[in-house]
């Protein structure tokens, strides 16, 4: 694919992203008001609930490793820098894939797992959601979608990961990472000062 037709492409899929955060901004969550609550199994089959965390802060993270836009922050290194820096501090970090058997994206838990330690990754934990529930409770519509939850249980952010919607690595550079800056702010105990933005990725392949 030439430069001109991956920028195409990139503004493409970044367009249908703000046309999809529109729509769900009406009808899904609400950044200020209670994160919704789930409760789903991860790549160890182990039941994890939002509420399990009550007091930290978390963040969730729509994922296919397929995707080129996951590609490039995994590939660059920079999701799993972003992971480690922010874990090591106490926030809760969950993965979650929700793509149906059959589609881009799809992994089992065993197949989770290798990815998660070919690539260095370091989510607290990497949720299934092959049926699609709790991506459509939280609105997600591309990967990488990202939502940050305070500790009180409050949706402090959601969007996209940063302000260079390409598939281009060199891009991470000089990208402003909106969650890291969330992140830090919460830390501080400052108000998120950028609390949504519009997402860009791969659409979520969700059974019909």
């Amino acid at each position: 694919m030439t430069t001109t037709r991956r920028a195409v492409f990139a503004a493409a899929l970044f367009a249908a992203g703000a046309l999809s955060a529109g729509a769900f901004a009406q009808s899904g969550p609400k950044v200020g008001a209670p994160a919704p609550g789930f409760t789903a199994t991860d790549s160890h089959g182990k039941q994890v609930s939002l509420a399990d965390f009550k007091g930290k802060t978390v963040v969730l993270e729509w994922t296919n490793d397929g995707c080129p836009f996951v590609k490039k922050h995994y590939s660059g290194q920079a999701m799993q820098a972003l992971q480690k820096k922010w874990t090591e501090k106490g926030v809760v970090w969950l993965s979650v894939i929700s793509s149906p058997p059959g589609e881009q994206g799809y992994a089992d838990g065993p197949t989770a797992n290798r990815l998660t330690a070919e690539r260095g990754a370091a989510p607290t934990a990497v949720l299934l959601d092959p049926k699609g529930d709790l991506g459509r409770t939280y609105g997600a519509q591309v990967t990488p979608h990202m939502y940050v939850i305070k500790g009180d249980g409050t949706l402090a952010y959601m969007g996209g990961i940063d302000d260079k919607p390409s598939t281009k690595v060199e891009d991470l550079k000089t990208a402003k990472n909106f969650v890291d800056a969330a992140l830090t702010e919460i830390t501080e105990g400052k108000p998120v000062s950028v609390s949504t933005s519009r997402p860009y990725g791969c659409t979520v392949k969700y059974t019909s």
